[in-house]
């Protein structure tokens, strides 16, 4: 997640398959990639952001998992996900992704309470987690 260290707002993102649903950039790990250069990797490809953008300042102290609801586990084939949570500061007040067009659609600078009450239901009680202790 990228946070603008000034007023603590987070960068939220549109989906592009569900409108009107917002969560924070996520991925998969490549075969033999750690955990931070994934977040890295899907930080750019998802919102253009990297280094020159923001910083990595914190992460999460262990896997965030959660369930998917009965539909997508039988549209997906599998139970759910687990996720890494890296938290990264913005450089400047005025950092500016570049949303994807496909997974991502538009951006906004949001509170954390704001981002847990529109973020699809199944991945809330994960958001609450973390954003409570990051």
């Amino acid at each position: 997640m990228v946070v603008r260290g000034l007023d603590d707002r987070l960068l939220a993102f549109e989906r592009g398959d569900v409108r009107g649903q917002y969560q924070l950039p996520q991925g998969g790990l490549d075969a033999g990639e750690a955990p931070l250069s994934a977040a890295w990797r899907e930080l750019r490809e998802e919102t253009g952001l990297g280094p020159e953008d923001v910083h990595a300042v914190a992460e999460y102290p262990g896997w965030v998992p959660y369930e998917y609801p009965e539909d997508l586990k039988t549209a997906k084939g599998r139970m759910g996900q687990v996720h890494r949570w890296f938290l990264f500061d913005a450089n400047s007040a005025d950092v500016s992704p570049t949303p994807d067009g496909r997974e991502f659609v538009a951006w906004q600078w949001v509170t954390r309470e704001w981002l847990i009450e529109n973020v699809v239901d199944f991945r809330r009680p994960g958001y609450e987690l973390v954003l409570s202790s990051l």
